[in-house]
């Protein structure tokens, strides 16, 4: 599967936009329940007027809440990102630690956040997950768990690990282009063979769809 994957979209890429580590780790923050697109939108303004931790660790979230608010969850994202900056500036002299237990000690900055940041530093080894790895490791049968957690763990156990960083951005892209939540496109998917489509909503049949009688 991950090979056809990679064959179909050799370009994989993380698709925020970034130039630090902090830009990086500010960047997923605000991806949660927000595309990488609207992401992409607020971040020039963002950096450019924070352009480091020590910008950030020094204002009130009031002050950065203006700059996000197109996000959505900006009060509490707000919030997050100036309480991390200043954990980063007591604890690590400003910098983002690349290791994933570091990364989670950092205040509004869950599991999945610190693996995807992790493994785009080269830092520790992951495989996050978000809600399309989540989606997608269910329907092609990589997992049977519905807790992150407990799914990461299966997909570490049936991807080799020098693929987990590759594997996790497949998913993600392919559950972005066709895989969908609703109506996934299984038409056109290069792994429909191979997929066992668990927990796909079959759209049902309504009278309309039904052929006419003939009168």
């Amino acid at each position: 599967m991950l090979d056809r994957l990679e064959a179909e979209m050799p370009e994989v890429r993380i698709e925020l936009d970034y130039r630090t580590p902090l830009e990086l780790l500010v960047a997923v923050i605000l991806s949660a329940q927000c595309t990488d697109k609207r992401v992409n939108m607020v971040t020039p303004a963002l950096f450019e007027r924070f352009p480091d931790a020590q910008a950030f660790a020094s204002v009130k979230p009031e002050l950065v809440e203006p700059f996000i608010q197109t996000c959505g969850l900006h009060r509490a994202k707000a919030k997050n990102i100036v309480a991390a900056a200043q954990a980063l500036v007591a604890q690590h002299g400003g910098q983002v630690p690349s290791s994933r237990e570091a990364l989670e000690q950092l205040p509004g900055v869950g599991r999945k956040t610190a693996g995807v940041v992790c493994i785009h530093l080269g830092g520790d080894s992951a495989f996050p997950v978000d809600t399309h790895v989540k989606r997608l490791a269910g329907r092609l049968d990589f997992s049977r768990q519905q807790h992150p957690d407990k799914i990461e763990k299966d997909l570490q156990a049936v991807v080799p690990q020098e693929r987990w960083m590759k594997g996790h951005q497949l998913l993600v892209w392919h559950g972005r282009r066709t895989c969908f939540a609703r109506s996934p496109e299984c038409a056109r998917c290069v792994v429909a063979d191979l997929c066992p489509k668990r927990r796909v909503r079959v759209k049902p049949t309504t009278p309309t769809d039904a052929p006419r009688a003939r009168t």
